[in-house]
């Protein structure tokens, strides 16, 4: 990762405070947010929905469902960034909110606002404590937000489930779990496993007075299943993207070389028992 924050000390495997972690994540994925948009708007677009770097799009995949039915419904972004996904349902008719951890990204939502004629309610939250009252929503979803930067994701789904009437959606996209075990290269050198893909052991970088700057989670597909089953969803579908054809957009350790070997994405589709 690059340092948004502050000059990075060291970067590493190792134990770290989860609250104190945290709180380095929402800094720097607000101080990253200009950045970020920087090198990878392009691809996402200003007001399309994006699953991954694999670039399946919302548009293809109908992931929450049909528009017309999600017309109908109150839909929730969790982690939205500048919340390119809700305003694409947005310019689509569908009643949609999003919420994030970071300002910075919010003012970057707000910028896209300005810039795409196109207006999201946004709040800022952080996932594992949303300010919205018990089943408020229909369908809940996050491409690639939340989940990996907590130390305790099941607080995630959990308030997920909370914020969901029964029969609610919760659609979520993050890092393939068999990635943890290679390095962060998207060329052949990144096909050598090099770490075993159960160790947990979260990846931090510091700062010079030894507190995180950055932190990411590792968690296994069983992981991921215990956790959401745990807060009271069924696993309807579980999606693995292969590398498109024609997609030759490189993402840290994505990538077309890569990306036609090992999976890169895991996307769950899960509904509120």
């Amino acid at each position: 990762m690059s340092d948004a924050d502050g000059p990075i000390l060291s970067a590493g495997y190792h134990a770290v405070d989860g609250a104190a972690a945290a709180r380095a994540n929402a800094d720097w994925w607000s101080a990253a947010s200009a950045e970020y948009l920087e090198e990878h708007g392009a691809f996402l677009g200003d007001a399309d929905f994006c699953w991954c770097p694999e670039g399946l799009r919302e548009g293809d995949a109908h992931l929450l469902g049909p528009l017309e039915r999600l017309r109908e419904l109150r839909v929730l972004e969790v982690g939205c960034g500048a919340a390119q996904c809700a305003r694409w349902l947005r310019a689509r008719g569908v009643d949609v909110v999003a919420t994030d951890v970071a300002a910075g990204m919010l003012r970057r939502a707000a910028e896209l606002d300005a810039l795409t004629g196109v207006a999201v309610p946004t709040v800022q939250a952080d996932a594992r404590a949303l300010p919205f009252p018990d089943a408020a929503f229909d369908v809940a979803f996050t491409a690639f937000g939340a989940i990996p930067f907590v130390p305790d994701a099941a607080r995630v789904h959990a308030e997920v489930a909370r914020v969901l009437r029964p029969g609610g959606r919760w659609v979520w996209a993050v890092t393939h779990p068999v990635r943890w075990a290679f390095p962060d290269d998207p060329t052949a050198r990144g096909l050598t496993a090099n770490r075993s893909y159960f160790d947990r052991t979260p990846y931090v970088e510091t700062g010079a007075d030894g507190a995180p700057l950055y932190a990411e989670y590792h968690r296994t597909l069983g992981d991921h299943v215990r956790d959401l089953v745990a807060a009271g969803f069924v696993l309807d579908d579980l999606l693995e993207p292969e590398w498109p054809t024609g997609n030759t957009n490189v993402w840290g350790g994505w990538g077309p070389e890569r990306g036609a070997v090992l999976p890169g994405t895991a996307i769950f589709v899960a509904h509120r028992a």
